[in-house]
């Protein structure tokens, strides 16, 4: 856990404070309020910000180094969150809360007690057949099917496949229907997880840093998977 530092400020007796300049007016972060969206309002008001806000894709910042992520067009509704979110600062706030060696490294959780009460709504799955689980995949994570029938994405918490290499007949077992060539090709040479395929949205990739996520992978872990060390998180949107 990290430690509280508490900073005490002393005043000399009989001296004069300082001159400051006044404060600079702290400029808004367009795109919808946090605090008000809802499961049912957020599709149309994400759709509606991606459309007056677009953006490419972001660079994530660790102690471990950066990595450069690709967001899908074709997820609208889950990109447009995840720069809404980078843009107004709230994924600085937290860090890789859980990795599991050959599986994933997932963010977007923290101690800090805004992010903590940030309102949790939820975004509609954008299942698409050519986004699969491959290693480098960017997904959002959810409550199991049974809190959790209609499949929806968590606003906060994503994660980045590991997995394994796979080869042919593992990758279809383990996908639970049939793949295309091209995923299992990907499977036996990168590796991933196809039995997450159709269970939770990918909506981006890794383009640059993948060395960076491997890394993340072998940190030490407490028992429930949180990394000994924390890995804070810096989000920067690419236009």
């Amino acid at each position: 856990m990290k430690r509280l530092v508490f900073l005490l400020l002393l005043a000399a007796c009989n001296q004069a404070p300082p001159a400051t300049a006044p404060a600079k007016p702290t400029q808004e972060i367009p795109g919808p309020n946090l605090a008000t969206l809802t499961d049912s309002a957020a599709p149309a008001a994400l759709l509606a910000y991606g459309r007056q806000y677009p953006g490419s894709g972001v660079i994530i910042k660790t102690r471990l180094g950066n990595i450069r992520v690709k967001l899908y067009d074709d997820t609208p509704i889950h990109k447009a969150n995840f720069l809404l979110l980078a843009r107004k600062g709230v994924f600085d706030e937290t860090m890789f809360n859980r990795v599991v060696k050959d599986f994933a490294v997932q963010g977007g959780q923290t101690y800090n007690a805004r992010t903590i009460r940030l309102k949790r709504y939820r975004l509609p799955p954008e299942f698409r057949a050519g986004h699969f689980h491959h290693k480098g995949a960017l997904g959002m994570a959810r409550y199991d099917d049974e809190k959790n029938p209609g499949r929806l994405s968590s606003n906060t918490d994503f994660y980045f496949v590991v997995g394994e290499r796979l080869a042919p007949n593992q990758s279809q077992a383990m996908a639970g229907r049939r793949l295309t060539p091209a995923q299992t090709q990907a499977y036996a040479a990168v590796g991933g997880v196809p039995s997450l395929d159709g269970q939770y949205t990918v909506f981006g990739e890794v383009i640059e840093g993948q060395e960076v996520i491997d890394k993340i992978a072998n940190e030490p872990v407490e028992s429930d998977k949180w990394p000994v060390k924390d890995i804070g998180i810096k989000v920067e949107v690419v236009k």
